[in-house]
């Protein structure tokens, strides 16, 4: 089975399988420690992607 990372919201430390913390505090999973040390980077990236469609659509 390949690793899996999370990305702890409550820590901001990437946790891997066997010491992850509380499921509503984890962002993953994500198959590299390099993806789970970004996972902040990338949701606020798709939530500002959703925020300007959402505007998109409310002009037309």
């Amino acid at each position: 089975m390949a690793k899996e990372y999370w990305y702890d919201t409550s820590t901001g430390q990437v946790q891997e399988l066997e010491k992850r913390g509380q499921q509503k505090d984890l962002l993953g999973p994500y198959t590299t420690r390099e993806e789970a040390e970004h996972a902040l980077e990338r949701a606020r990236a798709r939530t500002a992607a959703e925020d300007e469609r959402d505007r998109e659509e409310e002009d037309w």
